[in-house]
């Protein structure tokens, strides 16, 4: 009889391995439970016979395992909730995730799907074979479908899942949407003055030298910006210019610089940790940032508890997903803590990341048995929140924008036109 190799957890949250005897994955996996331990990996035994890969499976002469590229999460949603009504049907699982593969559009789903269909039909399980296209399904994804496998409810685990995913597209989308209205406006602003200080301006410089008027300071102050802006592209050495690339291009080039910089800085945990905890120290953004965080996270855990995922294994991937660090690293102490025999509610008023009606909605749902429901309210009420305050910013960039482009302008007119006002009333 084949032997089987795993890792568990055993009803205290610690990580047990050993070796059982099976006659398939799905038995060593009951036999497994069967000791009270929860299965995290099962696996053949090495020197098991193995099925070759198939050609969709390999990749060169060699036959490399392929793995499928990154999924889109809204493309992803879309199948697990095909996938759950189809097993809410009653279909097979093969039969089903074939199905799915041939509605797909060519693209990295439909090979994600390919190779997960192929790897159930030689034996694998459903959770396994999606653990190993990590980059299609991440590992919310797969504890997920674990948990509804051992639980022999699958198909109404992928409807949680498929929930969950449509609604963090859904705060996504807002989020993102509500920035593209005050980026766009800012952009053709800057775009403006800069051709304004650029095109115009030095025109109307070269007027006022020729006509040997005294510029107001406002107009001094104008020529000066628009001559650090301005490039100078014919340098002439014998009069003692010099080349001259620039203020704008030294503005574009500083941008370009810190966009590198942020992505360098990303590469270390130091860099990454100190760029995440000044996103959430910016004013307002910062708030709707740390607000966002809180309703995925709550609705990752919660998610996750329903499910039946115990608690060690939720907080560990919803510390993972939480998308900052700084949230992460505190998540991970109350991991510990929770490790060592505390509560949740205590750790997490002492990590400092949640409000205070987070710890005491985590208290109560610990105290009730119903912390999982209690999480979801909590994302649901941040969640309206997070609309609220992209709502109001909104409203409040708005006349900002307008008054301080108007503001611009006039200042740029006003310089340009006093001079001219003064020189026509001395010639009158």
């Amino acid at each position: 009889m084949p032997i089987f190799q795993y890792e568990a957890m055993n009803s205290t949250g610690q990580t047990v391995k050993g070796k059982v005897e099976a006659e398939s994955n799905e038995e060593a996996v009951t036999k497994i439970r069967s000791m009270g331990n929860f299965p995290i990996k099962v696996k053949a035994k090495a020197g098991k016979k193995k099925a070759a890969p198939s050609e969709s499976q390999s990749d060169g002469p060699k036959g490399r395992k392929r793995t499928a590229g990154k999924v889109a999460t809204k493309i992803l949603a879309v199948f697990t909730r095909q996938l759950s009504t189809l097993q809410d049907a009653g279909l097979p699982l093969l039969r089903s995730l074939r199905i799915l593969q041939e509605q797909q559009k060519p693209g990295p789903m439909k090979v994600a799907a390919r190779m997960v269909a192929d790897d159930v039909e030689s034996g694998t399980s459903l959770s396994e074979s999606m653990g190993r296209q990590s980059k299609a399904f991440n590992r919310l994804y797969v504890n997920m479908v674990r948990a509804g496998e051992l639980g022999g409810v699958l198909d109404l685990i992928l409807k949680r899942l498929a929930d969950f995913m449509e609604r963090a597209e859904a705060l996504k989308r807002k989020v993102k949407g509500a920035m593209v209205y005050p980026v766009t406006v800012l952009t053709f602003a800057f775009l403006i003055v800069a051709g304004l200080m650029w095109l115009v301006v030095p025109k109307f410089k070269t007027i006022f030298d020729e006509l040997g008027a005294e510029l107001p300071n406002i107009t001094k102050v104008l020529v000066g910006i628009s001559t650090w802006m301005a490039p100078n592209f014919n340098p002439n050495p014998d009069e003692g210019e010099t080349f001259w690339i620039g203020g704008i291009f030294i503005i574009i080039a500083s941008i370009i610089g810190l966009v590198i910089g942020c992505r360098v800085a990303r590469m270390s945990q130091q860099g990454a940790y100190f760029l995440d905890r000044a996103k959430l120290s910016i004013p307002i953004m910062g708030n709707i940032l740390r607000m966002t965080i809180i309703t995925r996270f709550c609705r990752t855990l919660g998610t996750l508890l329903s499910a039946g995922v115990p608690i060690l294994e939720a907080l560990s991937t919803t510390a993972q997903t939480a998308g900052n660090l700084v949230y992460e690293r505190a998540l991970m102490k109350v991991h510990g803590s929770i490790k060592e025999g505390e509560s949740i509610a205590k750790p997490l008023s002492q990590a400092r990341v949640v409000d205070s009606l987070v710890v005491n909605m985590v208290d109560v749902g610990e105290e009730t048995g119903e912390l999982d429901q209690m999480l979801e309210r909590v994302a649901n009420d941040y969640e309206e929140r997070v609309d609220t305050a992209v709502g109001s910013l909104v409203s409040l960039l708005e006349p900002v924008m307008i008054v301080t482009l108007g503001g611009i302008v006039g200042f740029i007119v006003v310089a340009l036109f006093m001079p001219m006002i003064g020189m026509l009333q001395a010639v009158q």
